[in-house]
């Protein structure tokens, strides 16, 4: 479990774990949706466009490596949290769509493809 980095520490405050090592915080309310967090990221990230990014959660077990739970944009984040903060999870913002051409995404928005290059380079093994 991931207890340490708790998906909720703080009442109506969630962190945000960036594929950069930092972390977001957000306050919410009972009205506060996915989509309210992924519009203010995209601020505060610079970037244009986020149809390739998604909010997840993610988990592991004992039995099973990391899972990772996509996010709906209209789900409450109250009811996010208020389902899974006692399960040690932690939420992330991805690039969970990959984009058929990167090359494409570099033009268009390269703050969103430099985010990739850094999500993508912490799969690869350190050997490589």
């Amino acid at each position: 479990m991931l207890k340490k980095e708790a998906l909720l520490l703080i009442p109506n405050v969630l962190k945000v774990f960036l594929e950069n090592g930092q972390i977001k915080s957000f306050t919410f309310d009972g009205r506060t949706t996915v989509k309210d967090v992924m519009v203010t990221l995209q601020d505060r990230l610079s970037l244009r466009h986020i149809e390739h990014f998604a909010l997840v959660l993610e988990y592991s077990s004992p039995e099973q490596s990391h899972k990772f739970l996509l996010l709906q944009d209209k789900q409450p984040l109250a009811h996010v949290v208020q389902r899974t903060h006692y399960q040690g999870m932690r939420c992330l913002f991805r690039v969970s769509f990959f984009p058929k051409d990167p090359v494409e995404l570099l033009r268009r928005d390269p703050a969103a493809f430099e985010y990739l290059y850094i999500q993508v380079g912490a799969w690869l093994p350190a050997s490589q």
